[in-house]
C-alpha cells in the first residue's frame, strides 16, 4: 500500500451533513418576476413542462405530451397543494423562526405567495393553450351539427320524399358552416367561433350566448328562405315566399331577437359601469368553462343565468322545429312564448343589476391570543379587520389572495397567506388578520383594504399607542 509523502497536508474532515430541504420552496420573487419562480417550479417537478420559464422554450401545445402546458399545470398544482399542506402543518419551517409566531407566518406567506405566482404562471400558460386548440374544436362541431342535419333529412326524406325545402335546408347549413369556419379561423386565438360570446372576463357570457342563438337561428331562416326563392319556378310561388318575411308572420321572432340583443348590450354596459363605479369586482378567469353559462364568477349556481338560459333554450328549439315544419316563412313564434322570453329577460337583467357589491370595513379590533392581557392597540399587535366583500367571487386562488393589502395610515400591509390542510384560512371574505408594523406612528390611523380586484373600502379609524 503507497504511503502518503511527508510534505502533502492532512484532509480535511468532511462537513457535517446539511439537513434536508422540503421540496418545491422557491424563493420569494420580486414584484412582477414571476419568471425566475416559474423556473423554480420547473424544477420543482422534474423539469417537465415549462415552456415560457427563463429557459425561453417553448411551451408544447398537445393534450398528452409530457411537456404540454396541461401537464406542467398538473405537476405545479400537485407540488404547490404538497407544499401547502407540509407548511400548514408546520413542516419545513426554519428553525429560527419557530421562536415567533409572527415571523414564521410571514415567511410561511411569503413562501406560499411566490409559489402561488409561479402557478398563476402555468396556469395561464394552461390557459392560452386551451383557447389555441379551441378553434378546431369549434369548427369540428359546427361540421358536425351539417351533417347531424343531412342525417336527418334523409331519414325523414324516406317518409315524406324530398322537397325543395329540404335542399335549402342544406344549403343554408352549408353556407353557414362555412362562414362560421373563416370566422373562427380569424379569431382562432380568441376561441374560433366562440369569440364573440367571450367576455373580457374570459368567461362565456349567458347574455351574449343567448342572443347569438337567435342571431344564428334568424339568419338560418332567412338563408332558407332565399334558397327557395331563388329556386322558385314561377313569378306566384317567389312572391308566395316573400309573403313569409311579412312582419305579421315573423313579429314573435323580431321581437325576441332584438330584446335579447339589447339585453346582451345592456348587460355589458352595466357590468363595466358598476365596475368603474366600485359597485362590481371582477376577477379575470384563466380560461372559459361551459358552466360559466349557468353560474357567477365564484362558480355557484346563478338562478337568473338559469332561467334566462332555459326559457330561452326552449324557445329556440320550438321555433327552430316551426321552421322545420314551414321553411317558406320566418317561424312563428307565439306572442305567448315571446311574453314568457320578456319576463325571463326582466329578470336577468334584474340580477345581474342586483349582483356583487362594494366592499365593507365593519370594524377593527385588537386580536387577543390566549392569556394576553387586555390593551390598546400597539405596533407589532396583530388587529382583526371585520367586514364583508374582501375576497371577490372568483379570486379564491392562492396568487390573487396574496394581493389583498391592508393600508394603516400611510403604511401598505400585504395580507399574509394562512394555509390550513386543504386550502387557506386568510385571507377570509369577512375577516383579514394583519400586523401593525413599527413604521405606523403612534396616533389616530385610518385602516383600508384593498382587494384582488382593485377595489377600496372604506377608510375606518384607529388608535395606535406607543
Amino acid at each position: 500500500m503507497p504511503t502518503p509523502s511527508p510534505s502533502s497536508p492532512p484532509s480535511p474532515p468532511s462537513p457535517p451533513p446539511l439537513p434536508s430541504t422540503p421540496p418545491f420552496t422557491p424563493s420569494r420573487p420580486a414584484d412582477g418576476d414571476s419568471g425566475s419562480t416559474g423556473g423554480s417550479v420547473g424544477s420543482g417537478n422534474g423539469g417537465n413542462g415549462s415552456g415560457g420559464d427563463s429557459g425561453g422554450r417553448a411551451t408544447c401545445q398537445c393534450d398528452n405530451c409530457p411537456h404540454s402546458a396541461r401537464q406542467s399545470y398538473r405537476k405545479a398544482l400537485a407540488a404547490f397543494r404538497q407544499r401547502r399542506d407540509e407548511l400548514a402543518a408546520g413542516l419545513g419551517v426554519p428553525v429560527g423562526l419557530a421562536h415567533s409566531a409572527g415571523a414564521s407566518r410571514q415567511w410561511v406567506s411569503d413562501e406560499l405567495t411566490g409559489a402561488a405566482r409561479a402557478l398563476a404562471d402555468r396556469s395561464r400558460e394552461e390557459g392560452e393553450a386551451w383557447v389555441a386548440r379551441l378553434w378546431r374544436r369549434t369548427v369540428g362541431t359546427v361540421w358536425a351539427a351539417a351533417g347531424l342535419l343531412l342525417l336527418v333529412q334523409l331519414l325523414t326524406a324516406l317518409a315524406g320524399g324530398w322537397s325543395t325545402g329540404r335542399t335549402a335546408g342544406l344549403v343554408a347549413a352549408g353556407v353557414s358552416a362555412v362562414g362560421l369556419s373563416v370566422a373562427a379561423w380569424l379569431h382562432r386565438s380568441r376561441g374560433g367561433v366562440l369569440a364573440p360570446v367571450i367576455g373580457e372576463d374570459n368567461r362565456l357570457s349567458t347574455s351574449r350566448t343567448v342572443a347569438a342563438c337567435w342571431v344564428l337561428l334568424s339568419v338560418f331562416a332567412v338563408l332558407v328562405l332565399a334558397v327557395e326563392l331563388a329556386a322558385a319556378p314561377t313569378p306566384e310561388a317567389r312572391r308566395a315566399l316573400l309573403t313569409g318575411l311579412d312582419l305579421s308572420r315573423g313579429a314573435g321572432v323580431v321581437t325576441v331577437l332584438a330584446l335579447t340583443c339589447a339585453v346582451a348590450v345592456v348587460v355589458r354596459r352595466t357590468v363595466a359601469v358598476r365596475v368603474q363605479g366600485r359597485r362590481l369586482q371582477k376577477v379575470r378567469a384563466d380560461r372559459p368553462h361551459a358552466a360559466d353559462l349557468l353560474t357567477d364568477d365564484a362558480g355557484r349556481g346563478a338562478f337568473s343565468d338559469v332561467q334566462y338560459m332555459l326559457i330561452n333554450g326552449v324557445a329556440v328549439v320550438f321555433a327552430a322545429v316551426r321552421l322545420s315544419r314551414q321553411p317558406e316563412r320566418l317561424p312563428d313564434l307565439p306572442w305567448g312564448l315571446a311574453l314568457l322570453v320578456v319576463v325571463s329577460a326582466a329578470t336577468y337583467l334584474a340580477g345581474k343589476y342586483a349582483e356583487g357589491g362594494r366592499p365593507v370595513v365593519l370594524s377593527v379590533v385588537r386580536a387577543r391570543e390566549m392569556g394576553d392581557l387586555h390593551s390598546p392597540i400597539r405596533t407589532g399587535d396583530d388587529i382583526e379587520i371585520r367586514g364583508a366583500g374582501f375576497v371577490p367571487p372568483g379570486a379564491t386562488a392562492a396568487d390573487r389572495l396574496a394581493r389583498v393589502v391592508v393600508r394603516i395610515g400611510a403604511v401598505h400591509v400585504h395580507a399574509p397567506l394562512i394555509p390550513v390542510p386543504g386550502g387557506f384560512a386568510g385571507p377570509a371574505d369577512t375577516v383579514l388578520n394583519v400586523p401593525v408594523p413599527a413604521e405606523v406612528e403612534p396616533g389616530r390611523v385610518e385602516v383600508q383594504v384593498v382587494t384582488a380586484a382593485g377595489a377600496e373600502t372604506n377608510r375606518y379609524p384607529i388608535d395606535v399607542v406607543e
